[in-house]
């Protein structure tokens, strides 16, 4: 068997929404930051709710280092338009984006972004 190293080429993450769904909003930030800062990209079935993603920012923002850690780029499919259901409105809950890719600031670019399609260029 060939021994591939992450010098070899980009790890990609693939976070399924079960697995998110099972961690509290700190340990969903860390588990991609932590991803992120390994040089990997981390895709989320699922993405996070707004104020994960908030969060997600304002800690990334704290731990940009000009040496170390230049930040993350963050897309998201925006979640569908559809008609709320009345506890949800009344409660103000936005349902969560779908598939989200994040990645190091510095290796991925994001090119096209529509509500089908995200097309980015990530260099090693």
């Amino acid at each position: 068997m060939v021994d591939i190293t992450t010098e070899d080429g980009v790890q990609i993450d693939l976070v399924s929404r079960e697995r998110m769904q099972s961690l509290r909003s700190m340990e969903k930030i860390r588990l991609i930051l932590d991803g992120v800062r390994e040089g990997n990209i981390v895709i989320l079935e699922e993405g996070l709710s707004p104020d994960e993603e908030s969060k997600l920012i304002e800690v990334t923002m704290n731990e940009i280092s000009p040496d170390e850690f230049t930040g993350i780029e963050i897309e998201s499919y925006p979640q569908q338009e559809s008609n709320p259901g009345f506890f949800s409105r009344l409660f103000g809950r936005d349902p969560p984006n779908k598939l989200t890719v994040i990645g190091p600031a510095n290796r991925i670019e994001t090119l096209h972004k529509d509500e089908n399609l995200i097309q980015a260029l990530v260099t090693q």
